[in-house]
């Protein structure tokens, strides 16, 4: 069987096969910024699978396991017969080569971070008018000694022989070094060859291409039907609303629960947005008072975690009875989330994380547009439909909002002064033109009191710890290296303008150990 089609869409993707790889999610997304659809799937997936799917093309993952190791991830060999391209990264190189016969040594010297690599001639992958020598980021300990028949090594590195290797005539690849990763200078351009010359592949996935399929597939499943949606004041939420909404109009209603615990002036930026700009119909509850009461005394996090997502969901569906004939209800579920629980899609549901969990006897059928997409897809098609700004960038919230933030019992008093620090920090990065090179920059408000002088007189006030980190997907997560300037500015304002600190810190840990929330 020969699977050749003209372009990748969604009814040809790339399949990036999952060998246990940390950077899987990753190669999926570098495959979407080359405009072609990509879809995650097990390494236990079998070549009759594969072929049912008719993919534009297979990408093989890295992963930890040697191909030594009894009990290590293999694929259907199968698959190799299929015609399909086929690209090797890492152990996928590795897998590709002791399955077509060629030999994988251990060397008992491994390659570990940016290493340099020789490139004997550029073959399919690369391009003759780069330098011979270039850098790449290598994870291995095993190497290629050997390549299979009807291989040609086309680049090397002083220990792996065979850095990358290809038969063009069957179309199967191979690299050992990490093209998808920033650290490989390149690396999306090696990505983008495989796809463009290897597998013959067009560049036809694009914002425009996805919305249109999006709001065909979603006036097909609503049809004359009422559909509901819980805003968070997120993005993911935000976006698709607004696409259901180009869908199906006034059949749409958004639910918004003002909490009390959202970010300063956040309400009323989606009751604008929403029911002014896009003229979708909106039912906004102010339930600040009931949350606040709800979490008097209250300290142990996921207790107020609960509190929150239970209260919420009362008032949710309180809400949602308003709206007569409802049968579906819209959420903002994206790609990571599908991937990581693992879970095929559902007609019914009883509960979903990103509602907090509806209850038991609400049942609506699920709609959601998102569910393909990873952030920055999302943000991408958020622009395209006209949402500002300020929603499409908005930095990821956690659910039970300056809840989590503030650390100890919640009150109103503490959560207005969180609101406010919270906010010259998000102005001062946006200020600073990073706000879209920081994956989340906010206030935390922890239960310390320390002393300070402020004018001739002695304080005894509340700290507030700015934290900003830097990251892909929020699975890892680096502190941001913020200029001093630009702290030692927020630091200022946040003591001037705010009553009650006299103190900032600003908080250096990475994911792991820590969390990027500190509830």
């Amino acid at each position: 069987m020969s699977i050749a089609p003209d372009g990748a869409s969604r009814d040809h993707p790339v399949l990036v096969v999952d060998f246990g790889a940390q950077y899987a999610q990753l190669i999926a997304r570098r495959v979407r910024e080359a405009h072609i659809y990509s879809e995650i799937v097990p390494h236990s997936i079998s070549a009759d699978e594969i072929a049912d799917r008719q993919p534009g093309a297979v990408i093989f993952s890295g992963g930890p396991k040697s191909v030594h190791v009894e009990g290590s991830p293999r694929i259907d060999p199968d698959v190799y017969r299929l015609g399909i391209p086929i690209l090797g990264i890492c152990y996928g190189a590795q897998l590709i080569a002791a399955q077509l016969g060629g030999e994988v040594s251990r060397t008992g010297v491994g390659e570990y971070g940016r290493t340099a690599m020789s490139v004997s001639h550029p073959g399919t992958l690369f391009s003759p008018d780069e330098d011979t020598e270039r850098p790449v980021w290598m994870s291995h300990f095993d190497s290629i000694s050997t390549p299979p028949d009807g291989f040609v090594v086309t680049a090397s590195t002083p220990q792996a022989p065979v850095a990358a290797l290809e038969n063009p005539d069957q179309r199967i690849f191979g690299v050992q070094f990490h093209p998808e990763v920033a650290h490989t200078p390149g690396g999306q351009a090696v990505l983008e060859r495989f796809l463009y010359r290897g597998a013959g592949l067009a560049p036809s996935w694009t914002t425009e291409s996805f919305i249109d399929e999006a709001v065909a597939a979603i006036r097909a499943q609503i049809g004359d039907g009422r559909a509901v949606c819980g805003l968070s004041g997120g993005v993911d939420s935000a976006v698709a609303a607004a696409l259901v909404h180009r869908a199906v109009g006034h059949q749409l209603t958004c639910v918004f629960v003002d909490t009390g615990l959202m970010r300063q002036d956040e309400g009323q930026q989606v009751i604008d947005a929403f029911r002014r700009s896009q003229g979708i119909e909106l039912i906004a509850v102010d339930a600040a008072d009931r949350f606040f009461d709800a979490l008097v005394g209250v300290i142990d996090p996921e207790e107020k975690r609960k509190i929150i997502g239970e209260l919420f969901i009362r008032i949710f569906e309180e809400a949602a009875n308003q709206v007569d004939g409802a049968a579906y209800l819209v959420q903002g579920t994206l790609y990571p989330d599908v991937i990581e629980s693992g879970s095929d899609s559902a007609a019914k549901i009883k509960s979903h994380h990103n509602v907090g969990g509806i209850p038991e006897e609400m049942d609506f059928e699920l709609v959601e547009p998102l569910r393909d997409l990873f952030k920055d897809e999302v943000r991408a098609v958020g622009h395209e439909l006209g949402l500002p700004d300020e929603i499409v960038w908005r930095h990821p919230f956690p659910g039970p909002g300056l809840g989590v933030r503030v650390i100890g019992e919640v009150t109103p008093d503490k959560a207005a002064l969180l609101a406010k620090a919270d906010a010259i920090v998000r102005a001062e990065i946006t200020a600073a033109g990073l706000e879209r090179e920081i994956w989340q920059a906010f206030a935390v408000l922890p239960d310390i009191r320390t002393v300070g002088v402020m004018g001739d007189e002695r304080t005894y006030g509340q700290v507030v710890v700015i934290r900003a980190v830097t990251s892909e997907d929020a699975m890892t997560a680096d502190w941001a290296r913020l200029p001093y300037e630009l702290l030692e500015k927020m630091s200022s304002r946040i003591i001037n303008e705010v009553d009650g600190i006299n103190r900032v810190a600003y908080d250096i840990t990475s994911k792991p150990p820590g969390t990027i929330e500190w509830e």
